[in-house]
């Protein structure tokens, strides 16, 4: 069986090294493309050798003419080309069906692991995800998305109806964390609802976008449905200022100051999945029964793909009834993580030196304790241009971290770190407190089982995708619940029906009156 599909053009087992980097391309006006000038050479997360080559487009006229070439009212609509909606169910149906391909399965792993080094089955259960999403999609699943209602009118002939109606012309900016998945799902939701994007990846990750789409097209999807730009940031800044009367929506998952710059620069025409520091607060009703799994799940939060999920546990309130037994065994789990399977990898987006800096600062905060990691891993060829850390943890008091240490203890670094807080019964005001001060609600976690507890915490906070139970985790985004922030009339949905028709599609009320003549009903008199 070859390990390599048909349609892939970049092999990520046996080429994508210095000598034979991969060479990837834009989709404009239903055809592949190569760069219009130089190419930006992308280094091996793990060893710094060039193993990719992205066009570094400049003249992005062709990409402003796709997105002029969409009406508001979209490709497809419940009343204009509603053959699409059957046409996207198949294509849906097809592309699952090669993702369940045992060889394809395995290459879109392996792609992902080259670009965003984390453990096989965190970049497979990339795959999964986006496999399980499309077969929901499959079939008639695609015009489900757009099912609307009616209203009975006043009068006989009168009726009004809510449709779900596409905004045309739209824009997806995707992030570096998830390769496939993040890109693919949002992708997938604007095709369905009748758009057609413009979608630019992360440059160091943008390969595996690159495949997918091209795994689409081998299910059917036409090439003209959408167009793929690979440029800098600053270049597609440039195109969305220069195009932003042309487009309807622009879609960003990254980082917040991006998000609010987008934000103005669009007048709010956002949907925005940014920064997260997602907390953890676990309940006074300690269980030893349930110890070591709430341990590795901690560990799993916090420390999986080195901390860069958007859904990375950041902070636990752990309540002191937990701390004593709670805290060595999160520490040795902790210690069990190195880069020879991957539970630890290259952060990407922070330097050890920005790393350090970081820890430092909070080393600093009175009564502040270094729990575990703190140092740089060892023995390794990770470019200095990218972070390379021990899974870390550090502790906080919590009056400190209520006062004049708010901003800095409530900072996102985006790796493996986390702060920890024990709390009294008598604290609980202050942990409310210290959520609701928060600026950014993605996700969070209510550790317990005691009902009460979870209802006053679940009552006093507004995280869009909060996990609540013994069982309770901060990460994972799947295609079975809503993902994405709350609090935010900005915030973009991913994974669910409901997801998608929030960010994809606006209301639109369709009064039909078309009864009988008002009895008794003459022009007024003029006056």
């Amino acid at each position: 069986m070859p390990r390599t599909p048909e349609f892939a053009t970049v092999d990520p087992f046996d080429g994508m090294n210095g000598k034979n980097p991969g060479i990837l391309q834009n989709l404009v006006s239903g055809k592949w493309t190569d760069a219009d000038g130089a190419y930006e050479e992308i280094v091996d997360p793990m060893n710094g050798e060039v193993f990719l080559k992205i066009p570094e487009t400049r003249e992005h006229g062709p990409f402003i003419d796709g997105l002029r070439s969409c009406p508001k009212s979209g490709v497809h609509n419940p009343l204009k080309n509603p053959d699409r909606y059957v046409y996207l169910g198949g294509v849906c149906a097809r592309a699952a069906a090669l993702l369940a391909e045992p060889h394809i399965e395995e290459y879109f792993t392996k792609l992902t692991q080259r670009v965003m080094p984390k453990s096989w089955e965190q970049c497979r259960g990339e795959v999964v995800v986006t496999r399980i999403f499309l077969e929901n999609l499959a079939g008639d699943g695609v015009r489900f998305l757009a099912r609307g209602f009616s209203n009975p009118g006043n009068h006989n002939g009168q009726e009004s109806r809510g449709y779900r109606w596409p905004y045309g012309p739209v824009v997806i900016i995707a992030p570096f964390n998830f390769p496939l998945e993040i890109p693919a799902l949002q992708l997938m939701g604007a095709l369905a609802m009748g758009n057609r994007p413009l979608i630019k990846p992360e440059s160091k990750v943008s390969v595996v976008l690159e495949q997918f789409v091209r795994l689409l097209i081998a299910a059917g999807l036409k090439p003209d449905d959408l167009d793929m730009i690979q440029c800098r940031g600053a270049v597609m800044g440039e195109l969305i200022d220069t195009a932003r009367d042309h487009i309807r929506l622009v879609q960003f998952t990254g980082s917040s100051g991006v998000a609010e710059h987008l934000s103005a620069v669009m007048n709010g025409a956002v949907r925005i999945e940014d920064a997260g520091f997602d907390w953890k607060v676990i309940g006074p009703d300690y269980d030893p029964e349930w110890l070591d799994y709430v341990a590795w799940q901690c560990d799993e939060d916090a420390y999986n793909a080195a901390g860069q999920k958007c859904s990375a546990q950041s902070i636990i309130f752990m309540h002191q009834n937990w701390s004593t037994a709670l805290l060595p065994r999160i520490s040795d789990l902790a210690a069990r993580r190195s880069l020879a399977d991957l539970s630890l990898g290259p952060v990407l987006t922070w330097t050890n030196k920005q790393i350090d800096e970081h820890i430092s600062k909070i080393m600093a905060i009175p009564g502040a304790e270094l729990l575990f990691g703190g140092k740089p891993l060892e023995g390794h060829s990770i470019p200095e241009c990218y972070g390379a850390m021990e899974a870390t943890a550090v502790s906080v008091p919590i009056d400190e971290a209520a006062g004049a240490h708010f901003e800095l203890v409530t900072t996102e670094l985006f790796g493996p770190f986390q702060v920890i807080i024990t709390w009294t019964d008598d604290d609980l005001p202050k942990v409310l407190d210290i959520l609701e001060r928060m600026s950014h609600h993605l996700t969070a976690a209510i550790v317990s089982k005691d009902i009460a507890f979870q209802n006053a915490v679940l009552g006093a906070t507004v995280n869009g995708t909060t996990y609540c139970g013994i069982r309770a985790r901060t990460t994972g985004a799947p295609q079975n619940h809503w993902f994405g922030p709350g609090g935010d009339p900005r915030g973009a949905g991913i994974g669910t029906l409901e997801a998608i028709q929030v960010t994809w599609s606006h209301h639109r009320e369709v009064i039909a009156d078309q009864g009988p003549m008002p009895e008794g009903w003459q022009v007024p008199p003029l006056t």
